[in-house]
């Protein structure tokens, strides 16, 4: 019993037609971390009530109690994407839990309650699962399961698996030939578990009261994956000579009671395929799960790429490596050795070193023979780590303990973890290259369990899926809610003009040229009148001029020429007198209203105006390409041009407490400030707004008015003026105001795409 049939894997590895796939995967993580308050004791709350209390939300669960938060990735294609979702789904986490509270970074838990009871089980709504971790905390103590790690999911790539099979014939039949793969990687893990214990085990000590009288009173690499961690009973034994055997085994274990379920069998691998254990003999293994992992502390999220890359390659190397001739006994050698890597003083030269030397040296020339990229680190550091154990993470960790000690590191690494979360809180971490409304739509998502995938990153494009409910929009706002007509009418202003006149609302008078040389014929129109020149459908305020007192032709030159290089046709409009507003309106009512400043700076009578643009772009909330809440003053043409009509320079001292307009026109875009002012606006401009988009048939909009007085009712003759409509209004300039309330359009954005969400919530 447990011989296998051999299968020359190392032949077909270096088949030509299976290189082209070799590091083709799929990847899942994992994570468990506690939660804990700012000076490192564990936390007292409930789970955080911002995220979606489902047991089944797909990125951010609890597993045994009630305080230790799980972090789910979705499946990815290549590392850099897992990483991405691990580090946004990590600020979601962060940023739900408030201000008071953290991440624990390591697998040991901080110092836990006298009482068992007083470690609280998870508060889930399913009564089935709360009696599985009651009957857990009755065979194993709750203070096991206090335990953290992280679980690495892996799956080859199916044109990998596909060209390994073409390249051999004594397998005829596909899914067994994968399930032998991943039983062959399976029980080489098990027994070389060992090497990654040495290098990555990272649980040295416990604090006080995880063991409940001194069974571990020394040093060690790693107390989690070592017996002292959280184990099965020796009873529990399953064979992985066949997919067969571990089915069988499994049920059989359940059968004596010495598992209450097949999800109670703790393998350092867990076989994946299908609900329940019983289909992997009709559906074979999907993937394997990598359970023997501790929390990395010196990684932002317990888990580095340098490690994920070294777990694929490893992987790899299982399938290419010879095992025993007796596979039960090859993975109970496995057990053995691990436990002696494990339960080693994490300073000293591990016993296996030649054994380990030997193997990192194969790793390296099976990625050299079959051409594999790497980091250039990768065999660096094993090599540095196997020379040196103080480099190793339990090395590391012991060493930063023996300074103060082991809690004292882990509060201090959990408070720079905290304050990477919240320095830049408008940004998700993993996708701070995307425009801000969508992170910010992206951030509500994940929190609310709405799955994300990205369609499209650099356009934005997002797909959004609740159960069977699938959404896709673009940049933040714009989805199937609008029809595309509706989209474009805004997008020509002209058209919307008419359409708004037409239906009785105020508009500016102007005209619409397609030539510089049209518009300029046209100069003696608008010499001496108030009058903006602006490109006709372009947004964010590019190339706009607005001209209060009129213009000489050589601004009114410039002007123009600057607007026709946004657009092939633009706009000469009255200039309608008043502040400007932004309301935000979707689904017929205003959600945000916005009063907007142009670009300024405020003298201080020693700065040139150059020097406090400068001052003011340092603030953090100001970036580029709408990528923080504000952008940053710039100094370009137009700006010298407003200033010139001042009688400024760039180089001129402004007197003390005097605001400088360095542009007519209040696009944040452009430089300007943002005050929120939605419960200052009477209800009968509200109105306006939202009639106005709803005679352009539209349900998503950001409209402007130009109103004068506020508390003049808005049916007096030319009280307000509506100057245009955007199809994609920002949203984080309402989200993160320069002054006055934040208001999370992404959110009512996300319950306006999924209303089930507010039902739910409501029952």
């Amino acid at each position: 019993m447990g011989v296998i049939v051999k299968t020359d894997y190392k032949k077909m590895l270096v088949n030509d037609c299976v290189r082209p796939y070799l590091l083709k995967a799929r990847y899942g993580i994992e994570k468990e971390s506690k939660r804990v308050d700012l000076f490192g004791n564990l936390a007292k709350t409930d789970h955080p009530k911002s995220i979606s209390l489902r047991d089944d939300h797909p990125y951010i669960q609890r597993d045994f109690s009630e305080l230790q938060m799980e972090i789910i990735t979705p499946v990815t294609e290549t590392l850099e994407e897992l990483f991405n979702y691990l580090a946004a789904i990590h600020d979601v986490a962060y940023r739900s839990m408030g201000e008071n509270e953290m991440l624990w970074p390591l697998s040991m838990p901080p110092q836990l309650p006298e009482k068992d009871e007083d470690i609280v089980i998870a508060k889930l709504k399913s009564a089935e699962n709360v009696r599985y971790r009651q009957s857990l905390s009755h065979s194993y103590g709750r203070r096991k399961q206090m335990l953290c790690g992280v679980h690495f999911n892996f799956e080859f790539g199916d044109e990998f698996i596909q060209a390994l099979f073409n390249a051999q014939s004594e397998i005829k039949d596909y899914q067994h030939f994968k399930t032998e793969i991943y039983l062959k990687v399976t029980r080489n893990y098990l027994h070389y578990r060992w090497f990654v214990t040495y290098f990555y085990g990272a649980s040295p000590s416990s604090e006080k009261n995880f063991f409940e009288e001194d069974s571990l009173n020394k040093v060690v690499r790693s107390i989690r994956s070592s017996k002292f961690g959280y184990t099965n009973s020796d009873d529990v034994q399953v064979s992985y000579s066949s997919i067969q055997n571990y089915v069988s085994d499994l049920s059989l274990m359940v059968k004596r009671g010495l598992l209450s379920a097949e999800k109670e069998f703790y393998s350092p691998v867990r076989l994946r395929g299908g609900h329940h254990v019983s289909d992997l003999e009709d559906h074979g293994i999907s993937y394997i799960e990598l359970r023997n992992i501790d929390l990395n502390p010196f990684g932002n999220y317990g888990i580095i790429y340098e490690q994920a890359e070294f777990l694929h390659l490893f992987l790899l190397y299982l399938l290419w490596k010879d095992e025993g001739e007796n596979c039960d006994e090859w993975v109970k050698m496995g057990d053995f050795y691990n436990d002696i890597v494990a339960l080693e003083y994490p300073l000293e030269h591990t016993q296996f070193e030649v054994k380990a030397k030997n193997m990192i040296d194969e790793m390296e020339q099976l990625a050299a023979i079959l051409n594999l990229t790497v980091s250039d680190t990768l065999f660096v550091n094993l090599k540095e780590m196997l020379m040196d154990p103080s480099k190793t993470l339990a090395g590391r960790l012991y060493t930063e303990s023996e300074k103060s000690s082991q809690g004292q590191v882990a509060t201090c690494i959990a408070k720079e973890n905290y304050k990477k979360s919240w320095d830049m809180p408008y940004q998700l971490a993993g996708f701070t290259d995307m425009e801000l409304s969508t992170q910010i739509l992206m951030f509500d998502a994940i929190q609310q369990g709405i799955q994300v995938e990205i369609l499209d990153r650099q356009e934005q494009f997002l797909k959004l899926k609740l159960k069977d409910h699938v959404e896709y929009v673009k940049n933040g706002n714009m989805t199937s809610k609008d029809n595309y007509v509706s989209t474009l009418i805004m997008e020509n202003k002209t058209v919307t003009k008419k359409i708004l006149h037409q239906h009785g609302f105020r508009v500016p008078k102007g005209e619409e040229f397609q030539t510089i040389e049209q518009a300029l014929r046209s100069y003696d129109l608008f010499s001496t009148v108030p009058f903006v020149v602006k490109p006709k459908t372009t947004n964010y305020g590019l190339g706009i001029s607005i001209f209060k007192e009129g213009a000489n032709y050589e601004d009114y030159q410039k002007a123009i020429t600057l607007a026709f290089k946004e657009d092939s046709s633009v706009l000469v409009e009255e200039f309608l007198k008043g502040t400007e507003y932004r309301f935000f309106v979707l689904n017929d009512k205003v959600y945000a209203v916005l009063l907007r400043i142009p670009a300024n700076v405020k003298g201080d009578g020693k700065h040139t105006i150059q020097e406090l643009v400068n001052q003011k772009n340092r603030d953090s909330l100001r970036g580029s390409d709408h990528r923080t809440p504000l952008e940053r003053i710039q100094l370009g043409e137009l700006e010298k041009l407003m200033l010139k009509g001042q009688g400024y320079q760039v180089d001129s001292i402004p007197k003390k407490d005097e605001i400088i307009f360095l542009r007519e026109n209040s696009n944040i875009s452009t430089g300007g400030d943002s005050i929120d002012v939605t419960d200052q606006i009477p209800d009968d401009y509200k109105k306006i707004a939202v009639d106005a988009v709803a005679a352009l048939g539209v349900k998503i909009c950001g409209i402007d008015l130009i109103i004068e007085n506020t508390e003049v009712p808005a049916d007096n003759k030319n009280a307000y003026g509506i100057i245009e409509a955007n199809f994609n209004p920002s949203m984080y300039m309402h989200i993160y105001p320069y002054k006055g309330e934040s208001r999370r359009l992404t959110m009512h954005i996300i319950h306006y795409l999924f209303p089930e969400l507010l039902q739910s919530q409501s029952n």
